[in-house]
């Protein structure tokens, strides 16, 4: 037995997108994290080449959180072979199952659309993976407490560690101690996956970590610092879109930014500081995730009657019709509606009905991806292309980072500030290339650390000892 370890970065390098970390000791092989790739299209055709690793090798998976870019690829590997566990926290599996069904349910709309449309390359285009996929995959789940050690295998034990974020979300320990050679020292791994804020709105601060051998860190925003009067600023996008009799439109991710959005609109309705505009949620994911917020209270600060209240002040839009009845209505309105990117979803209804509005107000809250909508309109685009065609931008954008469930630069180091010991390496992973490089030069100059900053598909291989 190999008493060395490897670590594949089969995603989440280079990228903040596709994660996946395939680490390789003792004979075992365990991924984590099984993002899809988003985005630019040269990242995007990546789901569809095949994993440089035999898949039906692959022993156990392990899930940091839910989101699609950590999960999404699930159903493709269990397609392609894989028949091992997967591991999360219990809401973070509820997050993901909600989340893939929606994957499937809009890659096999986007299929038909494609191929009604005659716009695809592809004759006929086809999913990356459908619902019964996704069926097969729930079927692995297996669900983990938080807080408490799993052994995985002879010299192998993992535990899950709250991390903000969203719900469920956990930084993954891997604790390794050779089971041939007990004399060799134990080593630990961690994985940050994404790290919360410090003081978000719903959910509580990061736990963190104590010691580590080797630590893969996120750096979404590893080169910035988030803007502190963020609330301010919404009351203002808000009055401003009320006195021009405007429609707000809020792309946001399912999971937590809309929880966080709406408790954020609420609140500012219920103490009179905002002009009680009809508020709109259009996102049947969004509405899922409030069942699981429900369900699982000691994952965050919402009390049940707050939820409550809150849930009965917005207005739920659930089907198409009701949704093209919405965006051909010109009273003055705020709509929360998925994807936060703009990457699909029921937003790009009222894209194609508000982009040309010039009373319309499109307002950004969370991380937008090289090559997404969203990320296009908050750089200043002219036009944007939707279901095939392209729609002239005469929408007000605006852009609001600090709602973002990401921690900053300063946020992340002092996330790696309990760390008694000095690690072999640090990873900065889940980054664009400036934003990776940024955080590296600021860990080695605050730490001392030796940070690397890996490429898509690098192979790091170390001695045990």
């Amino acid at each position: 037995m190999s008493e060395k370890i490897s670590i594949k970065f089969l995603g989440g390098a280079g990228s903040v997108t596709g994660s996946k970390h395939l680490i390789s000791v003792f004979g075992k092989n365990i991924l984590i994290d099984c993002g899809m790739f988003q985005g630019l299209k040269k990242l995007r055709l990546l789901n569809w080449e095949e994993l440089p690793f035999d898949v039906s090798k692959i022993d156990l998976i392990l899930l940091t959180h839910g989101h699609l870019d950590h999960t999404g690829y699930l159903p493709r590997i269990v397609k392609d072979g894989f028949k091992g566990k997967i591991m999360g926290t219990s809401p973070t599996l509820q997050i993901a199952q909600i989340i893939l069904k929606d994957s499937a349910k809009i890659q096999e709309e986007d299929a038909e659309r494609a191929n009604d449309g005659g716009y695809s390359k592809h004759k006929p285009a086809v999913p990356l993976y459908d619902s019964d996929d996704v069926e097969n995959t729930l079927k692995l789940f297996n669900p983990q407490h938080e807080g408490q050690w799993i052994q995985l295998f002879d010299g192998i034990k993992a535990r899950f560690n709250y991390v903000g974020h969203i719900l469920g979300a956990c930084f993954i320990e891997l604790d390794l101690e050779s089971p041939t050679n007990t004399k060799l020292k134990t080593k630990k791994l961690i994985f940050s996956g994404d790290i919360g804020r410090e003081n978000d709105i719903l959910l509580n601060s990061p736990k963190k970590p104590k010691n580590a051998d080797i630590i893969f860190i996120e750096s979404t925003y590893g080169d910035r610092f988030h803007p502190i009067n963020s609330e301010k600023e919404l009351i203002k996008i808000v009055k401003k879109n009320h006195d021009k009799n405007g429609t707000l439109i809020i792309p946001s991710f399912a999971v937590e930014r809309t929880q966080s959005i709406m408790y954020l609109l609420w609140k500012l309705q219920k103490d009179n500081i905002i002009p009680d505009t009809p508020l709109y949620l259009d996102s049947p994911m969004g509405n899922n995730v409030l069942d699981v917020f429900n369900k699982n209270p000691y994952w965050h600060k919402l009390s049940f009657s707050d939820s409550n209240e809150m849930s009965n002040n917005i207005k739920y839009i659930t089907s198409l019709k009701q949704t093209f009845k919405l965006c051909a209505d010109k009273s003055s309105k705020i709509i929360i509606a998925g994807s936060g990117m703009g990457s699909g979803g029921r937003v790009l209804n009222y894209f194609e009905s508000y982009l040309s509005n010039k009373s319309a107000t499109i307002l950004l809250v969370g991380y937008q991806a090289e090559g997404t909508r969203g990320r296009q309109l908050m750089e200043g685009i002219h036009e944007i292309k939707v279901h095939g065609k392209y729609y002239p931008v005469k929408a007000k954008i605006e852009n609001l980072q600090g709602l973002s469930a990401h921690a900053d630069q300063k946020e992340l180091l002092n996330w790696l500030g309990d760390i008694n010991n000095k690690p072999e390496k640090v990873f900065i992973v889940h980054g664009e290339p400036n934003s990776s490089d940024k955080l590296r030069l600021k860990i080695s100059e605050t730490y001392g650390w030796n940070c690397i900053v890996p490429s898509l598909n690098e192979v790091y291989e170390s001695d045990f000892f």
